[in-house]
């Protein structure tokens, strides 16, 4: 999608096609620009893992979870 966007489509044309909002758009384009499709993959895998660990270690530690921002 941000290969079609650097190829000159318009954004809008882009968020109705895929059905999301420009904001959604230019935060994807902030986080994932200048990314190739491997690393964006490598880095929502890290995102998904670090998510998985500190719900485990939430739960590990019930006493605790509280004062764990972000907490689930």
């Amino acid at each position: 999608m941000l290969r079609e966007h650097e190829a000159g489509v318009k954004t809008a044309d882009l968020c109705r096609k895929q059905g999301i909002s420009n904001a959604t758009f230019y935060n994807w384009k902030a986080k994932y620009g200048g990314m190739t499709v491997s690393e964006a993959a490598r880095l929502r895998a890290l995102e998904d893992e670090n998510r998985r660990l500190k719900k485990l270690l939430a739960e590990s530690m019930p006493g605790v979870s509280a004062a764990i921002p972000g907490r689930f």
